[in-house]
């Protein structure tokens, strides 16, 4: 049976600036210094049905990492964003308690993070109509991942269009320093610092420019289980394409045993000619901590062994997940706690947004307060 620590250092993290055209345009859009503002972390997952293996190990283990090494990090439940499709209100209800179970339940501390859902915090939705009007609909339409989806779509809702700009308000409500993303996110946040920039430019400064934090492994990037040239997802309609962290040891093994690999019986890590049996190595690499050189010398039944390596990841998740999903009221607690305190600091920020923007009636300093109340006084 394989080892595996939930909560060991994640190796492969990394700034971005190793990608230099980005680092150059961060550069140049914030003068700010490092330590004018503080480091935060925040990042965020649609409640559309569960996670996937491959959101744990691409994003949901380094939230743990990140939260464990001590940054201030901020995991936002997106169940505005879920909305670009149509949700059950139900389902979506349920989705939104499972979805906190599993966060806590693979190490989320909301003790010393804060987790929250974004559409009690208003300000999400007054920031992105700022934004909106800075956003140029020739720079959203032209984003491949909007013109991907609309090609599919024959009447296309404009929040698909505005996707971007709403997660870029995510980002700089809390004057996030910092964003976990994947390589196809990128350009969202490209996004996000223009509009940065636009927004000093036009009427002061108020935000950090949001730095990307990726994975130099392109192991985290797992496949679908039946078509390796595809990332796994949730939204794939074929449910055996994936492993979900709610899955059963037998339902994995028997996904694990299904999955499309090649007829050549040498085991080899070679995502480019042999996606299928490389998506596996990068299973078992990830379960245990090993590289693929590693693995491929070791490996005897790859299928039998990786199932089993899986298995012992997401056994405990899922057992724990199981605990806390029975205790409902305890997991809305944990929103609603997590929920006040983000709206604390949304609205700090959008207060300092809707003053420089010259919107809203602003906040009356305190001898104004007490002059006021000693008036009315009888």
């Amino acid at each position: 049976m394989c080892r595996f620590n939930d909560f060991r250092p994640f190796l492969f993290l990394r700034h971005v600036p190793i990608l230099h055209h980005w680092e150059a345009f961060v550069t140049t859009t914030n003068n700010l210094s490092d330590e004018e503002w503080p480091r935060r972390v925040l990042s965020g997952i649609q409640p559309t049905g569960g996670i996937h293996l491959g959101n744990y190990f691409g994003a949901v283990r380094r939230w743990v990492e990140l939260q464990d090494t001590g940054d201030d990090l901020m995991i936002c439940i997106a169940d505005l964003h879920s909305l670009t499709t149509y949700q059950d209100p139900q389902i979506l209800q349920q989705n939104i308690l499972e979805l906190t179970a599993y966060l806590l339940a693979s190490g989320i501390d909301p003790e010393r993070s804060i987790l929250f859902l974004q559409s009690s915090v208003p300000r999400h939705s007054e920031l992105c109509w700022i934004l909106t009007c800075m956003a140029t609909y020739a720079r959203l339409a032209h984003l491949p991942q909007y013109k991907e989806k609309s090609a599919t779509i024959r009447e296309v809702p404009l929040g698909l269009l505005l996707y971007p700009v709403l997660q870029a308000a995510d980002v700089l409500l809390y004057r996030a320093t910092h964003v976990p993303v994947g390589v196809d996110q990128l350009q969202h946040l490209q996004v996000a610092t223009q509009l940065v920039r636009t927004f000093h430019h036009r009427y002061g400064r108020v935000f950090p420019t949001p730095i990307p934090l990726l994975s130099d492994d392109d192991s985290v990037r797992l496949k679908s289980l039946r078509d390796p040239s595809k990332k796994m997802s949730k939204s794939d309609p074929n449910t055996k394409s994936r492993i979900m962290l709610s899955d059963s040891d037998e339902a994995i093994m028997n996904k694990i045993k299904r999955a499309v690999t090649d007829f050549t019986p040498q085991i080899t890590y070679d995502p480019e000619t042999r996606p299928g049996v490389s998506n596996l190595v990068a299973m078992h690499c990830l379960s245990t901590d090993k590289v693929p050189e590693e693995v491929v010398e070791e490996v005897d039944g790859i299928k039998k062994l990786v199932g089993e390596c899986i298995c012992s990841v997401v056994a405990p998740i899922r057992e724990r997940a199981q605990q806390l999903l029975a205790r409902p009221a305890l997991l809305r607690d944990v929103l609603r706690v997590g929920t006040a305190r983000a709206r604390t600091r949304a609205d700090q920020t959008y207060e300092d947004v809707a003053r420089l923007v010259g919107v809203g009636i602003p906040t009356p300093s305190a001898h104004i307060l007490r002059s006021a109340s000693q008036t009315s006084a009888p």
